[in-house]
């Protein structure tokens, strides 16, 4: 009897361990349910009333061509969009490249020469907790001519009135949208490869040191090596930001050419509704380059690793 209760108690506390189990491994995926569910209706549903618009479903407009290629036709032959496309490659592409040099060289001179110094550890991660509003207003504070350098210059004499100065902003090279790409990357791209870089250790540095490698053979025969998985996981983040950032462009930079983004809202924003089919197409084609153009980095990246596994 005794045996029996107890192989029968024991049972009924496995099966108690057991739904404890299953609750437990359940709790995140039940918490997280919600916010899943309204990440699709909001993303997804979104992404799918766009690409059924850009194909000329758009019964809230009085629109049913579907299914339909014209809204594409029209945009691929539109000089504009080939000319804002080379922008969008063009402010993207320059401050992550840019910046991510300019970070590898920070976290490197950081982990030789700051280490100890705390309070410098703090302030380069400032303008990550500032907006991009925030680092927009800046830039018109420094770069119009009536701004900041534009009165230092004044005084020092290198022009006779602030108005001689220069015009950085509103223009087709982008300075102004670059200098806030690059005030917000840089302190996150070195975040990432700094973190990576304390992971390391030195034994690999010193090794190739001792074996009469000078610094520059150091750093892109052992050093680097190591720290490009940080360098790709932070232009994966840097770059497809650049490519798709709207608010950015629209206020620094020029009214045309611009970037695909600022595109797509003057097209949406258009008294004639028929115009926002355009500005759908405009979006999918742009998610679309986005995407492949990720999967492309990923897969090199891949491959890289796969040929540096086999040597």
């Amino acid at each position: 009897m005794n045996t029996r209760i107890t192989a029968s108690e024991s049972a009924s506390h496995k099966a108690h361990l057991w739904r404890r189990a299953l609750i437990k491994k359940a709790y995140v995926p039940l918490m997280l349910l919600p916010a899943s569910g309204v990440f699709l209706v909001l993303f997804i549903g979104a992404l799918v009333m766009a690409f059924l618009q850009s194909l000329g479903y758009a019964p809230i407009y009085g629109i049913n061509e579907f299914p339909t290629f014209r809204y594409y036709d029209e945009m691929f032959r539109d000089s504009a969009f080939r000319i804002s496309l080379f922008y969008t490659f063009y402010y993207s592409l320059v401050p992550t490249v840019a910046g991510t040099a300019l970070s590898v060289y920070l976290a490197l001179s950081i982990r030789k020469k700051f280490r100890q110094k705390k309070p410098f550890q703090y302030i380069y991660k400032l303008p990550l907790m500032i907006p991009y509003l925030v680092g927009v207003a800046l830039v018109i504070e420094l770069f119009t001519p009536g701004g900041i350098l534009a009165r230092i210059f004044f005084a020092t004499g290198l022009i006779h009135h602030p108005s001689e100065f220069p015009q950085l902003l509103k223009t087709e090279w982008g300075w102004g949208v670059m200098t806030v790409y690059l005030w917000k990357q840089i302190p996150f791209t070195t975040l990432i490869v700094y973190s990576v870089l304390m992971g390391l250790g030195r034994e690999f540095e010193e090794a190739a040191s001792t074996l009469g490698a000078n610094r520059r053979q150091t750093f892109w025969h052992v050093t680097f090596p190591q720290i490009i998985p940080g360098i790709v996981a932070a232009t994966l983040i840097c770059f497809p930001f650049n490519f798709n950032s709207f608010e950015v462009p629209y206020i620094l930079g020029a009214d045309f050419p611009n970037t695909l983004p600022v595109q797509a809202w003057m097209t949406f924003d258009n008294a004639d509704y028929t115009m926002r089919l355009g500005a759908m197409a405009i979006c999918m084609t742009l998610s679309f380059i986005s995407g492949v153009l990720l999967l492309l980095y990923l897969l090199f990246y891949r491959r890289y690793e796969r040929k540096r596994g086999r040597q």
